[in-house]
């Protein structure tokens, strides 16, 4: 069996198994076999004539008279010598019946359902079998080609549909009903011609193919070493039909044995409806032609090299393939892409066409690493389901770390751990280490192995080497407190701030002692683990205390006041040195005001910071009357500072104190205004003062007016009220006997008789409960008598 490519298919008598192909593109619609074995012995001694086709058996005439039952494979099964046609009649006997004569030669018959249709010299006609009417006449167009050497043919799509093919002429017939209306002594039925068209060549064959036609055409041609016409292969066209055109869709050129013999009447076409099978049938050879499946499509894109293509469809098709396997077409196209240099993308698709099959993803690394393409499929390779063996890994690595120090890295970092053995890699960092003990890609791959590989302490030497930002991440992560007691300074070197908030958390796994012994030797250190102690907790630190006053005076003078101020574990004597040695006026200012010695640290802010408002505002805090005239004094010689005390004292000291002072003719700067708000802040002292007053008035007439109505409520006295003095029940048990009681707004009450009696100078009675207490609201009471 030979497959036919669009334009040149051939089929070989010395070798049915090959096919002369071209460089097209376009896809062939049809594939060919020759059918041999029976077949090919038949017309070695006969010629075929003619061929009828059924699903299950072939009928092959030949000009002999012969008539030979094939089956589908060509194999003969029976032979006969006679092609008669009976019908039975009255009786069961059977009845010949003549359908037509008197045109001539009947050159074709065909018969579907109850229409027979025949072609003669003069057209075609059909037949109504049931109404035994012929009910149309398609005459022939072409009346110069001879019938016998151009013959008709005929075929039907379905049982309405008859489609005619004569001479470079098409025509589809439709057969409809004739309305009642219009039958008179017409037929029931009439045909119309839906389609009409002209083609290229002779047609020998036609036949259907769903809503397209097959065509066989006979050919000829100039041959270019005689210039004279000659017989070429015959060819099969499948035509889209137009109402008054068509289009070509595919052509196919068949080489059949002795073709350069052959006339149009020579060839023929049959097909099998079921099966899209079509038989072109030559007087020396029968081919078949069926349509492509999905394995043909597939094997002619693989055969284009398009194997992109062809693994999709196989991927869409994959229950129907027969032929082929979606493995083994992408290893092809594995293979292609390796071929033209594609190294990445063969390795891509490595992903998808492998799979889990381990077997053949170690195969494919072996053949990448042969041409020197490891690190191509280095990024493809399985990590996680159906994992190759460690050595593979490795191999890749040792590849990577000889010519590429980042893409070595960035494996280590992408690769679970366990793909590989670990020592081994670890082992052969080392090693490149020796030759480049600096090289900060290496030691930093080599601290992620050391992590993998649970040496904690190996790698954090690493990072703090490198001053690694995932230093810290890596000590919360694994709790490696322990491991870094002995590299506090390293750690604070690196980040400070990071550094101390991770002590400062963790003060449990290393106290603050030990932090601050380990940085005994760098105080600047010490001082923001410290300063940063103190800002969390006033107290926790205080031990050290004494030693920040040195350390804020050296490294932070900003924050020694704040520091001073909030700190209650401050020596005060300490710290008065130290700013005294440095001369920190504000600070020593401070440290003698909190020690009492305020007039020593008014005169050093006047003298030393010559500061009129920095002094007026510690004599303000300090409201001590003396510090107020040691101001004045030191100001009264001083015209600037006497305006600055104008302008502030009113409303602490009586500024005529300072007023009269001064001396005459002394030039002070704004006295004007300085006078004009002394004034005022004198009339807004009135105002305020008048204010309050009558507030005050409002208030306290309120409160007696509310005191009074309280007062003059009643209280409620029953049994279980009990006398302060002797404890018994205040009301007596006989409600007929007279009994008198007081009862103070304390709610404390007496018999008349256990109350002490009144004092000749003093005509109140207080509750001698509440006087006792210093309590107020006993004074008032009241008096029940019966």
């Amino acid at each position: 069996m030979a497959e036919a490519e669009p334009q040149e298919p051939r089929c070989n008598e010395e070798s049915t198994d090959e096919s002369e192909e071209d460089d097209s593109e376009e896809e062939p619609k049809l594939k060919y076999e020759r059918l041999s074995n029976g077949v090919t012995e038949i017309l070695q001694k006969d010629v075929a004539s003619c061929m009828m086709v059924h699903e299950k058996f072939l009928a092959l005439g030949t000009h002999y008279g012969k008539v030979y039952l094939l089956d589908v494979q060509g194999n003969i099964t029976q032979k006969f010598d006679i092609l008669f046609l009976y019908e039975k009649s009255w009786m069961n006997r059977w009845k010949p019946s003549v359908l037509h004569e008197g045109e001539g030669n009947i050159r074709n018959v065909k018969w579907r359902g109850n229409l027979i249709a025949w072609a003669n010299n003069m057209g075609v006609k059909i037949l109504d079998v049931i109404a035994k009417q012929r009910i149309t006449n398609v005459p022939r167009d072409d009346i110069n080609l001879r019938p016998d050497m151009y013959p008709c043919s005929l075929c039907w799509k379905d049982n309405l549909t008859l489609i005619i093919g004569w001479g470079n002429s098409v025509k589809i017939c439709s057969v409809k009903e004739r309305h009642a209306s219009e039958m008179r002594d017409l037929p029931s039925r009439y045909v119309e011609i839906v389609s009409q068209f002209n083609t290229e060549f002779y047609i020998s064959g036609i036949a259907p193919l769903c809503d397209q036609l097959v065509i066989l055409s006979y050919v000829k041609e100039i041959s270019e070493k005689t210039e004279k016409e000659c017989c070429s292969r015959p060819r099969l066209d499948i035509i889209q039909p137009f109402p008054e055109s068509c289009e070509e869709i595919s052509s196919d050129a068949l080489t059949v044995r002795r073709f350069q013999e052959n006339e149009c009447r020579d060839y023929c076409l049959e097909y099998s409806e079921g099966e899209s099978l079509f038989y072109i049938i030559s007087p020396r050879d029968v081919v078949v032609a069926k349509e492509r499946d999905q394995d043909d499509h597939i094997e002619w894109l693989l055969e284009k090299k398009k194997y992109e293509e062809a693994l999709m469809a196989a991927e869409i098709s994959q229950k129907t393939m027969k032929k082929h396997k979606i493995q083994d077409i992408g290893l092809a196209y594995i293979n292609h892409l390796m071929e033209i240099g594609e190294y990445d993308l063969a390795a891509r698709k490595c992903q998808k066409i492998l799979g889990k099959n381990t077997d053949l993803w170690e195969f494919e690394v072996h053949r990448f690493k042969e041409i020197g393409q490891l690190k191509a499929i280095s990024r493809y390779l399985p990590r996680r389901d159906s994992v190759l063996k460690p050595f593979i890994y490795e191999m890749v690595l040792h590849e990577f770390l000889e010519s590429d120090y980042e893409g070595f890295a960035t494996l280590i970092k992408e690769w679970p751990g366990n793909l590989y053995n670990n020592a081994i890699i670890v082992q052969a960092v080392v090693d490149h280490l020796k030759k480049d003990p600096q090289n900060r890609t290496l030691l930093k791959t080599l601290a992620e192995l050391y992590t993998y590989d649970q040496r904690y302490g190996k790698a954090l030497e690493i990072y703090l080497t490198l001053r690694h930002k995932d230093v810290f991440q890596l000590i919360h992560k694994h709790n490696l407190f322990s491991s870094i007691r002995d590299k506090i300074v390293l750690l604070m070197e690196f980040d400070s701030e990071k550094a101390v908030d991770m002590l400062l958390d963790n003060e449990d796994k290393i106290s603050i002692d030990k932090v601050v012994e380990e940085l005994k030797n760098r105080p600047e250190l010490q001082h923001v683990y410290l300063h940063k102690l103190f800002k969390r907790d006033h107290h926790k630190g205080q031990k050290y205390h004494e030693k920040q006053i040195s350390l804020y005076a050296e490294y932070d003078r900003p924050n020694l006041l704040p520091f001073l101020r909030d700190s209650t574990h401050c020596p005060l004597e300490k710290a008065l040195e130290i700013c005294q040695q440095r001369n920190f006026v504000e600070e020593t200012v401070y440290l003698l005001s909190r020690m009492g010695n305020s007039r020593s640290a008014l005169k050093m802010i006047m003298e030393e910071l010559y500061d009129v408002d920095k002094a007026i505002e510690f004599a303000k805090e300090q409201d001590d009357a003396e510090l107020w005239e040691d101001l004045i004094l030191y100001s009264i010689d001083k015209p600037p500072f006497i305006t600055g005390l104008l302008n502030n004292i009113g409303t602490h000291v009586d500024p005529i104190l300072l007023i009269h002072r001064i001396k005459e003719g002394m030039e002070i700067p704004n006295l004007r205004d300085s006078l004009v708000k002394i004034l005022q802040d004198y009339n807004l002292q009135i105002l305020l003062r008048e204010g309050c007053k009558k507030i005050l008035v409002a208030d306290s007439l309120s409160l007696l007016k509310k005191m009074h109505r309280t007062q003059m409520r009643g209280v409620l006295v029953d049994e279980e009220n009990i006398c302060e003095t002797c404890l018994s029940p205040i009301l007596p048990t006989d409600a007929s006997k007279s009994f008198s009681v007081t009862v103070f707004h304390c709610r404390h009450m007496f018999h008349k008789e256990c109350f002490p009696e009144l004092s000749t100078d003093s005509s109140v009675h207080f509750c001698n409960i509440c006087s006792a207490k210093h309590r107020g609201p006993g004074s008032a009471i009241l008096e029940m008598k019966k």
